[in-house]
């Protein structure tokens, strides 16, 4: 883990209040998993906001030092963070926590990988890594609507992507879960809000399943327990877990996702 201010290389608006935010810095060389995230120092003031901003890492290019982050423009932090410019500087603070484990799943293997909302963006990342193991990936998007979507083509360019809009106005009608009996797959890696987890890991019980984790967090490095999940084994020695550091990402049955 490094301190860093980043240098922002472009910045633009690529759905209703999402952003795509292209940083170049010496912290892309150190993450070592996708699913990775940031904690980002919001403007320079001391006092307001005070608490650093957590942004999973969407994609890296190590060779030109550069890494890419998607994010919903929802309070003053985001807000403040949406009017950055190229040629500003912003402090980051990463890379946190553990990310999806790539080996689990080798050349010739099928990957079935769910992504709903801002829980999309860490999942492209892990499919570009699984595609350069030869693991043939299937991606399963969610979105509210067809203003919502994003990056539908540079999914489709790694595999075959099928798009789920709550109100039909893109791709199929209803739910990511609506499709799931629809698909052969070896592994699957699901990120996005705790209902649509807790769905998903209702359905996907016979394969090995990793889920990526949505939670408000306060200092990113397990000290202030702000992201803390109950274990699912009652008979767990320590009773929870840090979705900071000791994920985000979990193996299905590990957190207790209420």
């Amino acid at each position: 883990m490094i301190q860093e201010r980043m240098k922002v290389l472009s910045q633009r608006e690529i759905a209703d209040g999402i952003y795509e935010l292209i940083l170049e810095g010496s912290l892309a060389g150190k993450i070592t998993e996708p699913g990775q995230f940031v904690h980002i120092r919001i403007g320079e003031q001391l006092i307001f906001p005070l608490l650093r901003r957590p942004i999973s890492i969407c994609s890296v290019n190590p060779e030109y030092s550069r890494l890419t982050l998607i994010y919903r423009r929802t309070g003053v932090g985001t807000e403040r963070l949406a009017k950055s410019r190229p040629g500003d500087r912003i402090d980051m603070l990463g890379p946190l926590g553990h990310g999806f484990p790539p080996e689990s799943a080798d050349d010739g293997m099928r990957a079935l990988i769910i992504g709903g909302g801002v829980g999309v963006p860490p999942l492209y990342g892990l499919s570009q890594v699984l595609s350069d193991r030869g693991v043939q990936v299937t991606h399963v998007l969610g979105f509210r609507s067809r203003k919502d979507i994003f990056y539908e083509d540079e999914f489709a360019a790694l595999g075959e992507t099928v798009i789920v809009t709550e109100d039909g106005s893109n791709g199929r009608k209803g739910r990511v879960t609506d499709v799931l009996d629809q698909m052969d797959f070896d592994v699957a890696y699901a990120c996005g809000p705790l209902p649509m987890l807790k769905a998903v890991s209702d359905l996907i019980t016979e394969k090995p399943l990793f889920l990526s984790l949505e939670q408000r967090m306060g200092c990113g490095v397990g000290a202030c327990l702000a992201c803390v999940m109950p274990a699912a084994d009652k008979q767990d020695e320590k009773g929870y877990r840090r979705v900071c550091c000791d994920g985000p990402v979990f193996k299905a049955g590990e957190v207790k996702l209420c």
